[in-house]
Formats: structure tokens, sequence, C-alpha cells
């Protein structure tokens, strides 16, 4: 009877490690399955004493933009400003950052052009309130180049 018994525990043994074995095969599965594709890119502009940076996340297709601009050609005429948040693909190569302000009953829009190897910003009326003096996200026709 004990050596029966023995070998029944053996066999529950064995049948618990094909289970632990198939759990971790299913852990594993999933944690390779979830992996997620993000990518980070950042444009700069050094032009006339200013300075923009625009940084673009893409984290599996849902874009965040973070702008910001400084100027400092004197302590008289400096300033600094910056802008973040969640931004929508409105069409190839072209994002839209939509941000509320918190003063006023308006919204600073930044349309971003994405191209190989820089960025143009258009910025809205709105986008005042977000900046102050020469400090504007807009880069005109200069494109911001791509930091490789």
């Amino acid at each position: 009877m004990i050596h029966l018994a023995a070998h029944v525990d053996q066999i529950q043994i064995k049948k618990g490690s094909n289970i632990m074995k198939k759990s971790l095969f299913l852990t594993i599965s999933m944690l390779i399955s979830g992996n997620v594709f993000a990518a980070t890119d950042h444009y700069v502009l050094h032009d006339d004493g200013f300075v923009r940076h625009l940084k673009v996340t893409q984290i599996d297709g849902e874009y965040a933009v973070s702008a910001d601009i400084d100027f400092e050609a004197s302590a008289k005429d400096h300033c600094s400003a910056a802008i973040s948040g969640k931004a929508k693909s409105t069409a190839k190569d072209e994002l839209l950052l939509k941000k509320h302000s918190e003063s006023e009953a308006s919204f600073c829009e930044l349309k971003i052009k994405l191209g190989p190897n820089g960025a143009k910003i258009e910025e809205s009326k709105g986008c005042d309130n977000f900046s102050v003096g020469k400090c504007h996200f807009s880069s005109g026709d200069k494109e911001l180049i791509k930091v490789k």
C-alpha cells in the first residue's frame, strides 16, 4: 500500500508541473503579444535668438506632443513658453494639438506637418494665451530640423 501511495503522489506532482508549465507558457505568450510600439522624435530650430523644440511621441498609434520656445536676446526681451498634450492625426504626417486655455474660453491649436527631415508648426490666434511677447510656437516658413 505504501508503494502505491508514493506512486500516486508522483503522478500528481507530474500533473501539477504540466499545469505550471502551461501557465508559464501562457504568461510569457501574453507578455510578448502585449508589447507596444513606441517612438519619440525631437525637432529643433535655432533662429535669431529663438530656440524652438518639438517632441512627438507615438505609442500604438496615439500621439503626444510637447512644444516649447525660448528667446533670450537680452534680459528685457526674454520669454519662454511651453505647451503639451495629446494630439490627433488629421492626415498623413499631420497632427493637431488642441489645448484649452485656463484663463480664457479659447483654444490653442498647433497644426504640425511632419516631414522626413523636419517639421513645421502653425499656431492659432488662441495660442497668444500660452505665450507672451515675441514668443510664438509657429515656425513660419522655417522647418524645425529632426534630431537623429
